[in-house]
C-alpha cells in the first residue's frame, strides 16, 4: 500500500532554486519518489535539474501549461519527450493538444491536459471572459483531451469525480490544491483532502506547501501517504 500510493504522490518543488529543491529530494529521499518542477524552479536551472532526476529514475512532472500555435507546441513537446520527463502539462485547448499527442507518439510520456486552475472560481471565469462555469468547462475540456487522445486530466479533485465519469478508467486524473485536513487553503480555492481526492476518482495527487513548507519534511510527506492510505 505504501509503496503504490508513494507513486501517487507528487511533491511540487515550488522553491526558488535548485539547491533549496536538491535539499527537498535528499530530506524525502526513500519516503516519495515523483515531483513536479512549475515555472518557478524552471527559471531557475530546473529544467536540467529535472533531466538530472529523470536521468537516475526518479519521475518527473514538468508543470510548463504549454499554449501556442501548433508547430511551437509540437517542437517543444519533441525535445521535451527527450529529457525524458513522466508528465507534461498543456493548457486544454484542442488544437494545441492534438499537436502534442502527434509530437508525443511513441514515447512514454504523458501529457496532461489543464482544464481550469484551481486559484479561480465563478467569479474569476467571468472576470476573464468566459460563458462557462468552472465546473462545466472542467468537463468539456475533459471531453475535449479524450478526444484527443491525451494521457490524462488536471483538475480540482472537486471535480475528479465527474472528470473521471467523462475519461473513464485509464486516464491519469492529477489534482493539485490538495491540502491535508486542518491545513491552511492559501490561494487555492478549490482544494480537498488526500483521502477525499482518491475517493472521489484522483489518479496523482499534487502537493507542495503542505510539505516543502513543512518543519519536518519527511514527517509531513508521510503522514499524507498514511491519509492517503486510508482511501
Amino acid at each position: 500500500m505504501a509503496t503504490m500510493m508513494r507513486d501517487r504522490l507528487i511533491v511540487g518543488l515550488d522553491v526558488p532554486t535548485v539547491k533549496e529543491a536538491e535539499a527537498v529530494v535528499r530530506e524525502l529521499d526513500g519516503v516519495t519518489s515523483f515531483y513536479k518542477i512549475g515555472y518557478q524552479l524552471a527559471f531557475a536551472g530546473g529544467l536540467d535539474f529535472a533531466r538530472e532526476l529523470a536521468s537516475g529514475g526518479t519521475k518527473v512532472f514538468l508543470d510548463m501549461k504549454l499554449l501556442d500555435i501548433d508547430n511551437t507546441v509540437a517542437k517543444g513537446v519533441e525535445n521535451i519527450v527527450k529529457m525524458g520527463v513522466s508528465m507534461l502539462t498543456l493548457h486544454a485547448y484542442p488544437k494545441a493538444m492534438r499537436a502534442a499527442v502527434e509530437a508525443a507518439r511513441g514515447s512514454d510520456l504523458c501529457l496532461l491536459g489543464v482544464t481550469v486552475l484551481t486559484s479561480m472560481d465563478a467569479q474569476d471565469m467571468i472576470d476573464a471572459g468566459y460563458e462557462y462555469d468552472p465546473h462545466t468547462l472542467v468537463l468539456r475540456r475533459s471531453e475535449q483531451a479524450l478526444a484527443a487522445g491525451m494521457g490524462g486530466i488536471v483538475c480540482s479533485a472537486a471535480e475528479a469525480s465527474a472528470v473521471r465519469k467523462v475519461v473513464g478508467p485509464e486516464l491519469a486524473v492529477v489534482t493539485p490544491g490538495i491540502r491535508p485536513a486542518g491545513a491552511e487553503h492559501g490561494d487555492q480555492k478549490r482544494v480537498v483532502t488526500p483521502a477525499d481526492a482518491l475517493r472521489n476518482g484522483s489518479s496523482h495527487l499534487v502537493v507542495a506547501r503542505p510539505i516543502v513548507g513543512a518543519v519536518d519534511r519527511r514527517a509531513a510527506a508521510q503522514a499524507i501517504l498514511q491519509e492517503m492510505g486510508t482511501a
